[in-house]
């Protein structure tokens, strides 16, 4: 009989101990151990049950004898996900998604196998029963002749089922229902998730089949478990957006097949995901008159870049107190654009509510937002519109400066190529980064105006 005992884990890294630490000393937090039961059987040296080299472990080998080819891709039949992954799912890979309840984890998950039937995929459900899969597989459509289900939570069955079956993708939904039994502790505990994510690890590795698993995330949003998962996977994907819009961003975290520069949008409807293959004409709701309070920005997120429409509301404090509020754009940034309105530009604003709001329910991290949403605010606060077809990219320092940001040529052309017929940037911007084209503006091509600072910004826009 296994010996049965107690053990401290780190929530953080999974870092071990045999009693209680107040500060880890693997990863250096302060209060993440937890206390779990454990039972290894010491002769198998690892997950019993099962093994997966039936001729015993590897041998090293020189590094110059070992021959290498180009990683063949899999495509998952989706654009936005292929170019996420860097163009496609490479064999033996082990990938995580991760994102918060009702974002749409296991709706894409199951749409993989259900657009891609050249593959047969085995599909691992800890959460649902199969009824419930071939429902939502009904709503999603698809071809489901090559997708096998399969309802467990034991690891041990799910690696003899694999090995029955010779999938050619894995896919486990989510790997915090996931248990062994040579672990005493409960699903979704550290040496749980640990111990199980590592053996998929080894079967993706050995038998070189792409494994595709699903993580919960805790309430400050990174992924549960110890920090130790997101280090032995390849790629770690995480779905962002707010669940009362219909637009997620899947982010690539990390890829080591790939750049974590790039993203992809979808938009949730009754059949599924869609994909969002340009994202600036469903980002700029176009009006169907002149409106105070709006303007566009060119962001760039990772390496993609879209415009999106900024919403701004300024009116006078009915409470004495006034209210600062910013929906997808950090507040405290907005609190300082206003600082350097009133201080740099003369504007009274302290004595105004303001109001933010970025459309499509995204979140905008990017600082060359920072002209539009002065604009948008500027807006507002005089009542006079800013034409549709002007849009802005530029940080904006604390002397009132408006400073060049990167890739400005990247943004110049989607607006161009959007029908925009001016864009504020800096004046400061380097020649190397703005052609002698764009700058004298022929004739067809977008007006790019220079713009030095935010008085000179309100006299072109509101002369």
């Amino acid at each position: 009989m296994a010996k049965i005992k107690k053990a401290w884990f780190c929530s953080n890294c999974g870092n071990e101990s045999a009693k209680w630490l107040g500060r880890c000393p693997a990863c250096g937090e302060w209060n993440t151990m937890v206390e779990e039961l454990v039972s290894r059987d010491s002769s198998s040296g690892g997950v019993k049950g099962f093994s997966l080299v039936p001729g015993g472990s590897s041998k090293p080998e020189p590094l110059a004898d070992i021959t290498f080819r180009e990683e063949s891709r899999i495509s998952l039949g989706n654009n936005e996900l292929d170019r996420v992954l860097g163009g496609g799912l490479v064999e033996g890979s082990m990938i995580l998604i991760g994102g918060e309840p009702g974002i749409g984890k296991s709706t894409l998950s199951l749409q993989i196998p259900l657009f891609t039937p050249n593959l047969i995929t085995l599909y691992v459900s800890g959460e649902e029963s199969a009824k419930q899969i071939k429902l939502r597989a009904q709503r999603l459509g698809g071809d489901d002749s090559r997708c096998l289900v399969l309802s467990e939570t034991l690891l041990e069955n799910i690696i003899n089922r694999a090995r029955e079956t010779n999938p050619q993708l894995i896919i486990v939904d989510s790997i915090q229902t996931i248990y062994s039994e040579a672990l005493e502790s409960s699903p979704g505990s550290v040496s749980q998730v640990r111990e199980c994510a590592a053996m998929l690890l080894r079967y993706a590795k050995e038998t070189n089949t792409p494994v595709i698993i699903i993580g919960h995330i805790t309430k400050e949003g990174s992924i549960a478990g110890p920090k130790v998962l997101e280090h032995i996977v390849d790629v770690v994907l995480q779905f962002e957006g707010d669940t009362r819009h219909s637009y997620r961003i899947l982010r690539g975290i990390k890829n080591r097949f790939g750049s974590t520069a790039e993203i992809a949008i979808f938009e949730m409807l009754n059949s599924g995901l869609r994909e969002v293959s340009n994202p600036s004409e469903m980002l700029i709701p176009m009006h169907g008159e002149n409106l105070s309070g709006i303007a566009v920005g060119a962001m760039l997120d990772g390496t993609r870049p879209f415009l999106i429409e900024i919403q701004s509301l300024v009116s006078s404090a009915a409470y004495g107190m006034p209210q600062r509020s910013a929906t997808g754009f950090d507040v405290r940034r907005m609190n300082m654009l206003l600082a350097v309105l009133e201080k740099r530009a003369g504007f009274k604003l302290s004595a105004k509510d303001v109001f933010l709001n970025m459309a499509g329910g995204l979140r905008v991290n990017d600082p060359a937002c920072d002209l539009a949403v002065v604009a948008a605010i500027l807006s507002s606060n005089f009542d006079l519109y800013i034409s549709p077809r002007y849009c802005f990219a530029g940080e904006v320092g604390l002397s009132g400066e408006i400073r060049p940001v990167g890739q400005i040529e990247r943004r110049i052309a989607e607006a161009e190529k959007l029908g925009f017929e001016r864009i504020f940037i800096s004046a400061y911007n380097t020649p190397q980064s703005l052609s002698k084209s764009r700058k004298k503006g022929g004739e067809g091509s977008i007006t790019v105006v220079e713009t030095p600072d935010i008085p000179s910004l309100v006299r072109m826009l509101f002369r």
